[in-house]
């Protein structure tokens, strides 16, 4: 057998092509960095958050229509997209503090009910032999979701202070992450 050889885990990922790990380590910095804004300043920094997502869809909506000059593969929903990022980074730029509620809301609302569907889906796995651990589980879980559903604007409100701990807990994952892809680079 030869010293390249790899054995275990290492076989594993020597075939796996991951990311540098120092753009990892940068991508967890700053996700916390962009936490600790959501915490001190949570409404300037939603309204920004937005505003760049306003960017993102004016220049996606560009890139969609103008890939239509080289490929017209389902030219229809490219128009359609194009022009859709179009409209909505402009009303972004026109109400961005506008925009911010909205976009809070409907994710409050996204949430609701996908914690219904999951919920119940709990519920359903309990019954059929998943135990009591399931059933409150899904009885929580549906409790929870009623109550965003029930006050979209109070969840909303609260919505950059839970952007802001997800983007540290991500951080701190992509921390971790960065050096586990380290030490797996070295080992191999």
């Amino acid at each position: 057998m030869s010293s390249e050889s790899f054995s275990g885990e290492n076989a594993i990922w020597a075939n796996v092509k991951l990311p540098p790990w120092w753009l990892v380590l940068i991508e967890g910095i700053l996700f916390i960095i962009l936490g600790i804004f959501f915490f001190t300043s949570p409404y300037r920094t939603l309204v920004t958050a937005v505003w760049v997502l306003g960017i993102f869809w004016i220049v996606r909506g560009i890139f969609e229509l103008v890939s239509l000059i080289w490929d017209r593969s389902m030219w229809g929903w490219k128009i359609f997209a194009g022009i859709l990022g179009l409209i909505a980074g402009w009303i972004i730029f026109q109400q961005p503090l506008a925009g911010s509620l909205v976009l809070s809301a409907t994710l409050v609302f996204f949430l609701g009910f996908i914690g219904l569907f999951q919920g119940i889906s709990a519920l359903i796995q309990g019954f059929k032999g998943g135990g009591l651990g399931s059933i409150l589980v899904g009885i929580f879980i549906i409790i929870l979701s009623i109550i965003l559903l029930m006050n979209v604007q109070g969840a909303a409100a609260w919505m950059p202070w839970a952007l802001g701990l997800m983007a540290i807990f991500g951080g701190i994952s992509a921390l971790f992450g960065a050096f586990r892809i380290r030490s797996i680079e070295k080992s191999l």
